[in-house]
């Protein structure tokens, strides 16, 4: 060995793959863990489906619905139900909640096409919806892209009705209708943003007529549909939520089938090893575990089921009254993992990266000390000393991890949960899956970085100390 291969083996710092560090049994044991998630992705496109699912799996496996004013004990399973859209689940650890609280949270929203309140309307001979997007994305990606319609109808006799009309094999599918190239001349000179704009996002529902004479026939018929198979007259949309969300299936990409292309990655990719860890937790922890997923993270977090409310606070708050200590001390001595995607280096895109502080795929779960955009504004900036801890603690239980920036200081960034987090004198800092073509409608991740996030979050809710 040369003295510089000396020198770089012993202070140099080299990220590897994960696919050079981990043994075959460790692979396998990836491509599995993945098979549960890509059914986890196909069956939880919104946030009420992914905390019905997820409700489902902590009752059969022990946990207990959440009761204000009760005191819990070590050993204890529980989850908290926010409104149906966002979740807490908690293991009551050996040590007081005052000794702190291991925290690892996640969102389970994801961009989207949301109904207006009065969307169905007739034109050309068509019946379409009125959409307005939710999240951040690019417009131009969604026309032409096969669509099921999710959601929740609150009716006008105050009943409520899921729908899900899409995802069978028999069930008809929706559409965004885009411009012929041969009559394109002017859209295609326009910037990319506004190619398409937000209020030509209409979906396509219909083109055939009720039969007899008089206007709105085509929508009239659409109207008869609805009333006939779900019970739903047109004054219902305006409380409902149901929203457009890409069709197509979880699937293995490339001839190695080593990445998963879906929709909603970001960031149920994050959102589903938190709950897992949770759910296969098989003994008493020393410090008491919780995890969050959260709605609203897409629209900056606001609501009563999102990030920046009290649902949290409030929960550590009965923890600590239950059991007869401060809440503050309960807080500051609390840490939380706060497990949101990052972008990974596209080298088709090679302009907008900084090579060298990038997430690559296959390169383990991807720490992120701050996210933000240009001057770090709007993060939360994790401090060297909780960074060096969750360090430790990877490092220790043989994770495969990286760190990675959100592209070039200049070219855009982007936010998490973690800034409403520390707002509680939590420790807390970014770590999650890296993703390509991260808010389009189908999104890609490695198989080896989803299942290093599952370890991370492990080895993050056992280490006491």
């Amino acid at each position: 060995m040369t003295e510089t291969e000396k020198i770089k083996k012993q202070y140099g710092y080299e990220n590897a793959s994960a696919a050079d560090v981990l043994t075959q049994q460790q692979i396998i044991a990836a491509n599995e863990f993945c098979e549960d998630y890509k059914k986890f992705l196909d069956d939880c496109k919104t946030e009420r489906e992914a905390v019905n699912t997820v409700v489902a799996q902590a009752r059969g496996r022990g946990f207990k619905p959440f009761e204000y004013g009760k005191s819990y004990s070590a050993g204890d399973k529980i989850y908290y139900n926010n409104r149906g859209k966002s979740l807490i689940l908690a293991v009551v650890g050996e040590k007081p909640v005052d000794a702190g609280v291991n925290i690892i949270a996640a969102h389970i929203d994801s961009p989207r096409i949301d109904l207006k309140p009065n969307p169905l309307y007739e034109d050309g001979e068509m019946a379409f919806f009125k959409t307005h997007y939710y999240g951040g994305i690019k417009k131009y990606q969604w026309p032409t892209v096969p669509l099921a319609l999710h959601g929740v109808v609150v009716k006008k006799d105050g009943t409520e009705l899921e729908i899900r009309i899409g995802e069978k094999d028999n069930d008809p599918i929706f559409y965004i209708t885009d411009l012929l190239p041969h009559l394109a001349d002017d859209q295609v000179k326009k910037p990319m943003y506004q190619a398409v704009p937000g209020e030509s996002l209409n979906v396509l529902v219909g083109s055939l007529p009720v039969s007899g004479e008089g206007g709105d026939r085509i929508k009239n018929a659409v109207l008869k549909y609805l009333g006939e198979n779900y019970g739903i007259c047109e004054e219902d949309f305006i409380s409902s939520e149901l929203t457009f969300v890409p069709q197509m299936k979880a699937r293995d990409i490339g001839f190695d089938r080593s990445l998963i292309g879906s929709y909603g990655h970001d960031d149920r990719v994050c959102a589903y090893p938190c709950a897992r860890v949770l759910l296969d937790m098989d003994y008493t922890p020393e410090r008491t575990a919780v995890a969050v997923l959260a709605d609203k993270e897409e629209t900056g977090s606001a609501g009563n089921t999102g990030m920046n409310t009290n649902f949290l606070y409030d929960f550590i708050c009965e923890l600590a009254g239950g059991q007869g200590v401060n809440v503050r001390k309960t807080l500051a001595a609390s840490r939380c993992l706060s497990a949101d995607v990052n972008a990974l280096f596209d080298p088709n895109f090679p302009e907008v990266y900084e090579k060298r502080n990038s997430a690559f795929i296959n390169h383990g779960v991807c720490l992120t000390k701050y996210t933000g955009a240009r001057g770090k504004s709007g993060t939360n900036d994790a401090s060297a000393e909780f960074v060096g801890l969750v360090r430790k603690i990877l490092n220790d239980a043989g994770v495969v991890w990286q760190t990675g920036e959100l592209g070039k200081v200049d070219a855009g960034g982007g936010g998490t949960v973690a800034m409403f987090i520390a707002k509680l004198n939590i420790e807390v800092v970014d770590i999650g899956v890296g993703v390509i073509s991260m808010h389009a409608p189908y999104e890609v991740v490695s198989k080896l970085d989803v299942h290093s996030a599952y370890n991370a979050f492990a080895a993050f809710v056992r280490n006491s100390k």
